[in-house]
C-alpha cells in the first residue's frame, strides 16, 4: 500500500517507507521533453499519486518499472498518463483544472468503527488532535511525564523500531492484519524489537521527548496507508473496547 522504486539499500527503502506513511504533503506533476511527469512530494504513495494525476496504480508501477513493496523517494520522477496528465494542468475559461489535494482525506473511504477493538497507547491529554488539513497533525499528540508506559493499541507484529526518521525521534510501527498500521513516535526507551508479535495492551516503550521539545506521545492509525483520526476509534479515555 505504500508507494516507490525499488532500492538496493534496505536502510534506504525502509526509510522511503516510513516516510510514506507518516508524513502527509501536497502533490505535483509537470512535464519533460519525455512526456509528462510527476515530481514525488514528502508524504507521496503511489495510491495518493494515482488519485492525483488519474493513473491507474498498475499503470504507474508499469510506466516507472516499480515493484512490491512500492517504495519511492522524495523527488523522484514518475511518468504518468499523458492524457489525464495534460487533462489536470490544462485551463478551463481561465481557471485551473481541479485536482483534489493528496492530503484530503474524505471520512467517507474509512473504516467502520468496531472493526478493530483498539485500546489506547497511553494515558494523558489529547493536546494536539487530528487533522485533515494540508500540513496538519495525521494523528494524536498524548501529553505525559517522561517514563509513563506506552501500549500496543492492537495485537499485532512489530515492522519497525528505531529513530531513522528526523522530527519523529524513536519510532515504534505495528502491522495489525493486512489493512491497518499504528506509529508511536517520541519515546524514550523501546521495549520491543522489529518482527516481535505483540498483545493489545502489552507495553512496548516508555514516553519520551526524542524528536520533540515535549514529552507526548504521538499516535497514528493508518488504514491502507490513509491517516485516520485515533479518537473515532479508540473508547472513550478510562473504558475498555466494546468490540
Amino acid at each position: 500500500m505504500f508507494a516507490g522504486s525499488p532500492t538496493k539499500n534496505p536502510v534506504s527503502a525502509l526509510f522511503c517507507l516510513i516516510l510514506a506513511l507518516l508524513l502527509a504533503g501536497c502533490a505535483g506533476s509537470q512535464s519533460s521533453d519525455s512526456g509528462p511527469v510527476y515530481t514525488v512530494k514528502r508524504g507521496d504513495t503511489l495510491y495518493r499519486i494515482a488519485r492525483s494525476t488519474g493513473t491507474s496504480v498498475r499503470d504507474l508501477a508499469r510506466l516507472n518499472n516499480i515493484s512490491a513493496p512500492y517504495t519511492i523517494e522524495v523527488g523522484q520522477k514518475l511518468k504518468v498518463n499523458g492524457a489525464t496528465a495534460k487533462k489536470s494542468s490544462s485551463k478551463s475559461s481561465g481557471k485551473t483544472a481541479a485536482v483534489t489535494p493528496s492530503y484530503v482525506v474524505p471520512k467517507s473511504s474509512w473504516p467502520p468503527v468496531g472493526q478493530r477493538c483498539w485500546v489506547w497507547p497511553a494515558s494523558g491529554k489529547v493536546v494536539m488532535p487530528y487533522s485533515t488539513s494540508e500540513g496538519g497533525n495525521k494523528g494524536i499528540d498524548i501529553a505525559g511525564t517522561r517514563g509513563a508506559p506506552v501500549y500496543a493499541s492492537d495485537a499485532g507484529k512489530v515492522v519497525y523500531v528505531g529513530n531513522q526518521l528526523r522530527g519523529y525521534g524513536n519510532l515504534i510501527m505495528i502491522k495489525h492484519g493486512e489493512d491497518y498500521i499504528t506509529a508511536y513516535a517520541h519515546n524514550d526507551s523501546m521495549l520491543v524489537n522489529n518482527g516481535q508479535n505483540v498483545k493489545a495492551g502489552q507495553k512496548i516503550a516508555t514516553m519520551g521527548s526524542t524528536g520533540s521539545n515535549t514529552v507526548a506521545l504521538h499516535f497514528q492509525i493508518r488504514y491502507r496507508a490513509t491517516a485516520i483520526d485515533p479518537v473515532r476509534y479508540l473508547p472513550a479515555q478510562g473504558s475498555k473496547p466494546k468490540c
